[in-house]
């Protein structure tokens, strides 16, 4: 089935987009992400050791030509932090794609709206693809797909909690009013999870911890990559309308019918 995902004019066939932090090992990470089936990859440019040339880093391990590497702004707490790494970003990879994240609670790890909107629009007048993490707020989503981010990437729960989708009601909102790609990102812990955003009518998800901390990374990622592509074409199949009350299965016209202890 040719169903591509188009981001600023880039095609994807994998809806599923993959992280590199938490992984126990690099050699987990790399074969995680070969099980995935991913095209885009996630790195977090302050987390990188690019202080010394002799040390390798996540980079380095990642094949650039199977790859899209996305740089991604994770642990800046103010729109002016994140700015800044994203140019860093573009430095290091070559690549003016940003996933913007402005963060400033350590605790909750829930994203700052003013600072991502005021970020954003700074990045995109200086020629970035932004996609930009945020909660799921509908108003900001459009705000956002207003100034000019290529995607919006709503929170399905907290990062890393695993608990799955709680924002439901306002994924449904955002996915209904959007013009662009509407990737959940943030607090998927299992592939039905990943599934139920798809069915939803998500462009694409984005998993990390999920499959990172699992016990078996590259068995968890392979059930993403089947949980992703399960709930995409359960949405374009089209789900029955539910109901509040039962319908038979099976016909109805032509039954027998019973007289007594006879059948005619």
């Amino acid at each position: 089935m040719h169903d591509p995902l188009v981001i600023a004019g880039k095609e994807f066939r994998s809806r599923l987009f993959g992280g590199t932090g938490r992984f126990r090992n690099n050699a987990e990470m790399v074969a995680a992400l070969d099980a995935s089936g991913c095209q885009l990859v996630t790195v977090a440019i302050r987390r990188l050791d690019l202080d010394n040339p002799h040390e390798k880093t996540v980079l380095d391990l990642i094949d650039w030509e199977r790859y899209t590497v996305l740089p991604n702004t994770a642990g800046c707490k103010t729109a002016e932090e994140a700015v800044f790494t994203a140019k860093l970003g573009r430095e290091v990879t070559g690549s003016n794609w940003v996933k913007l994240e402005v963060i400033p609670d350590p605790k909750y790890l829930f994203p700052d709206a003013e600072g991502t909107l005021r970020a954003a629009e700074k990045l995109v007048k200086e020629g970035f693809v932004v996609l930009p993490y945020i909660n799921a707020d509908p108003v900001l989503a459009t705000r956002l797909e207003e100034i000019g981010c290529a995607t919006v990437m709503p929170l399905g729960s907290a990062i890393g909690s695993g608990q799955g989708i709680h924002t439901r009601d306002e994924l449904e909102i955002i996915i209904s009013n959007a013009k662009v790609p509407v990737v959940v990102d943030a607090g998927l812990g299992v592939p039905s999870d990943a599934s139920q955003a798809m069915e939803m009518g998500a462009a694409a998800v984005l998993v990390n911890t999920a499959i990172a901390q699992a016990k078996d990374p590259v068995l968890m990622a392979e059930a993403f990559c089947l949980g992703v592509e399960a709930g995409r074409k359960a949405y374009l199949a089209g789900r029955i309308a539910r109901k509040g009350y039962a319908q038979p299965s099976s016909p109805t016209t032509g039954m027998v019918q019973m007289v007594g202890k006879r059948s005619r």
